[in-house]
């Protein structure tokens, strides 16, 4: 088939383009920078420019969505633009262009108010009460994205959770300098169960999904390792890949809680070069537990994880040996 990818410059996009690319498909990225991939062409642009979309989409058969405004800060107008604004360009285009399936990448964000999620699936996307301005305007991604599945567009919302690899800027990365700068704590002792999804897995799902498409019109799915583990532990195991002492000290939820709406009130007024430090749903996250049962995921989509957590923090050991730190970047 035919495929677009879109933010393929990100880590994610970038894997689920080249695993698409390598199971026969001819792919092309829709992205502002090089995807730098070999054997797949590029189309270098914004999600919101409708008349660029729209020729990228041409005699296209499939499109994987993963572009993106991915922060825990910033202009609440940006993370509409593209979340919103961009994925309706998309699926407007798709429409018009005579696209047949569409994956959706989604976050199990979209579906977290506040409170754990223990073995749940993927419950549906709540906008009203979404955490933060990146979770909520996902979801109303996601809801306008299913709203469009028909009989002749299969639409599928995906939600990998916690994805990282080797090359992760998003989550390991930030992981690491923070510890290295003995700024990373644990929330309530780092007890919350989570899951997290290696980079493998997260993009063979992705293709997984959208080889079975127009049999899941409609559908959402969570995808993760299936493997739920204390933060403490996760991130002591990636701290232990790069060679830098875990998590030091411990506060506890509710005073992080404060400070993260105290952080997001002075980066609305003078906004850090970085990401806050610290906001609500960072402690959220940090603090409640979020781990999904994965039976449906892998019984419709014909698929499971071959990386395990275990597997994975040793590549990632492999890679860090040769780390440096970047400036995190978005899709």
């Amino acid at each position: 088939m035919i495929v677009v990818v879109t933010g393929a410059s990100g880590l994610l996009g970038r894997t689920v383009a080249t695993q698409l690319r390598d199971a026969g498909h001819d792919v092309r990225t829709l992205q502002r920078s090089p995807s730098g991939i070999e054997g797949v062409r590029d189309v270098r642009g914004s999600i919101t420019d409708s008349d660029l979309v729209s020729a990228a989409l041409a005699g296209v058969d499939g499109v994987v969505h993963l572009a993106a405004k991915v922060s825990l800060a910033g202009e609440r107008g940006d993370f509409r633009r593209v979340n919103v604004d961009g994925t309706r360009t998309l699926l407007d285009a798709a429409e018009r262009t005579g696209v047949q399936r569409i994956v959706q990448v989604s976050s199990p964000s979209v579906a977290h108010t506040g409170s754990s999620l223990a073995g749940v699936g993927a419950e549906p996307a709540d906008p009203e009460n979404a955490r933060g301005d990146y979770a909520r305007t996902k979801a109303q991604g996601e809801l306008l994205a299913l709203a469009r599945n028909s009989a002749d567009l299969s639409v599928v919302a995906v939600r990998p959770h916690l994805v990282w690899g080797p090359g992760d800027t998003q989550l390991v990365e930030r992981i690491v300098d923070r510890a290295r700068r003995g700024t990373l704590p644990l929330l309530n002792d780092g007890t919350a169960l989570i899951d997290s999804t290696y980079i493998d897995n997260a993009a063979s799902g992705i293709v997984a999904a959208f080889e079975r498409a127009e049999h899941l019109g409609g559908r959402r799915y969570v995808i993760t390792n299936g493997e739920p583990r204390p933060v403490a532990e996760l991130m002591a195991g990636i701290c232990a890949a790069a060679g830098v002492a875990a998590a030091r000290f411990s506060i506890p939820a509710g005073i992080a809680t404060v400070a993260g709406s105290l952080v997001e009130r002075l980066w609305s007024i003078r906004p850090g070069r970085d990401e806050p430090p610290m906001t609500r749903f960072l402690a959220e996250q940090l603090s409640t537990s979020h781990w999904f049962d994965q039976r449906e995921t892998q019984r419709d989509l014909e698929w499971a994880p071959q990386v395990s957590i275990d597997e994975g923090l040793r590549r990632l050991g492999e890679h860090d040996s040769r780390l440096s730190v970047p400036t995190a970047s978005n899709s």
